[in-house]
C-alpha cells in the first residue's frame, strides 16, 4: 500500500514538473487514472456545466481529464460536419426544424444555449472542425490526452475521416454507428476504430466478421460477466452507456466488478468521486 502512494506521488510530481499548473479538474483525474483501468467517456460532452454538444461544455470536461468526449456528428445542406445530438434544432437551440435543411451560415445564426441563456448568452452550435481544433490544441499542452468519440449520426465517411486525421485524432478516437455506416467507415480506413452496438450476445461472430471492431457498444441491461469475458476473448474492448436512471454509483461499481472497459456517463465527477471515496 505505501508502494503504491509513493508511485503516485512521483506521478504526481513528474505531472507538476511537466505543467506551469494543473487544475483540481485535472489532479482528480489522475488520481482516479492511477487507481481504476475503467475509463471515461463523457457523453455528448457533458460537463453538467454547460450546454450539451458546444465548444464550451466541451472545455469544461478537457479540464476534467475524461479520456473521451463524445460528439454527434451531423452534416448541413452545404455538407458541412456540425454537431447536434437531434436531428431537428427544437430541444437544444433557438431555431426549429431539420439541422440538415440549413447551410452552415443559417446554422450559427442560431444559439445553443437553450436552458442556459443566462450563463451561456452567446453559445453557437460548432463544427466538428472547431471541435477537433479545441481538443487538438489541448492535447498538445497538456499531460492528460482526451479523444474522440464520435456518434455518426448522420455523415459521410470520407470526409469525417479527413477533418480525424487532419487533426491527428483519427488513431485513438473511436467511431460509433449503424452496421452500414461502420461497414463503409471500414473500407474507407481499415485501421479505424469501429465500435458497432450489441444487444444480443449471439450477433457477435456476425458483426465482427463484417466489421472487426475494435470494441462493442454493448446494451448495459444485457451486461453479464460472461459476456465480458467472452467479448475480451476475441480481443475486443467492452464499452457501454450508464446513462439516465442507469448512470448511478451501483453501476459504476458493477463495471469495474465485470471488467468493463469504458463507461459513458453525463456525470463524470460522480464517476470520479464514488471511486476516490469523496
Amino acid at each position: 500500500m505505501k508502494k503504491n502512494i509513493w508511485l503516485m506521488a512521483l506521478t504526481m510530481a513528474s505531472i507538476m514538473s511537466c505543467q506551469r499548473s494543473i487544475s483540481p479538474n485535472q489532479m482528480e483525474a489522475w488520481s482516479f487514472k492511477s487507481q481504476q483501468k475503467l475509463r471515461i467517456s463523457a457523453h455528448r460532452g457533458n460537463s453538467g456545466l454547460a450546454p450539451e454538444n458546444t465548444l464550451a461544455t466541451f472545455q469544461k470536461t478537457l479540464d476534467m481529464g475524461v479520456d473521451f468526449i463524445e460528439i454527434d456528428v451531423r452534416t448541413s445542406k452545404d455538407n458541412q460536419l456540425v454537431i447536434l445530438h437531434d436531428g431537428t434544432l427544437n430541444r437544444t437551440t433557438n431555431g426549429t426544424g431539420p439541422i440538415a435543411n440549413l447551410t452552415l451560415a443559417e446554422i450559427k445564426q442560431l444559439k445553443a444555449n437553450k436552458g442556459w441563456e443566462r450563463q451561456f448568452p452567446d453559445e453557437r452550435i460548432p463544427t466538428l472542425e472547431e471541435t477537433l481544433q479545441l481538443v487538438e490544441k489541448w492535447n498538445k499542452q497538456k499531460n492528460t490526452k482526451t479523444y474522440i468519440y464520435v456518434d455518426c449520426k448522420q455523415v459521410d465517411p470520407k470526409p469525417l475521416l479527413k477533418l480525424m486525421k487532419q487533426y491527428h485524432l483519427d488513431k485513438e478516437s473511436v467511431y460509433y454507428g449503424d452496421d452500414d455506416f461502420l461497414e463503409k467507415l471500414k473500407m474507407e480506413d481499415p485501421l479505424s476504430k469501429r465500435m458497432p452496438s450489441l444487444n444480443k450476445a449471439d450477433e457477435m461472430d456476425a458483426k465482427i466478421k463484417r466489421l472487426a471492431p475494435y470494441a462493442f457498444d454493448v446494451n448495459w441491461l444485457k451486461m453479464n460477466a460472461q459476456l465480458v469475458k467472452d467479448i475480451h476473448e476475441k480481443n475486443i474492448r467492452v464499452y457501454s452507456d450508464v446513462l439516465g436512471p442507469l448512470d448511478q454509483a451501483v453501476n459504476y461499481k458493477k463495471a469495474k466488478e465485470l471488467g468493463v472497459d469504458l463507461i459513458q456517463t453525463d456525470h463524470v465527477k460522480s464517476v470520479y468521486r464514488y471511486f476516490l471515496g469523496n
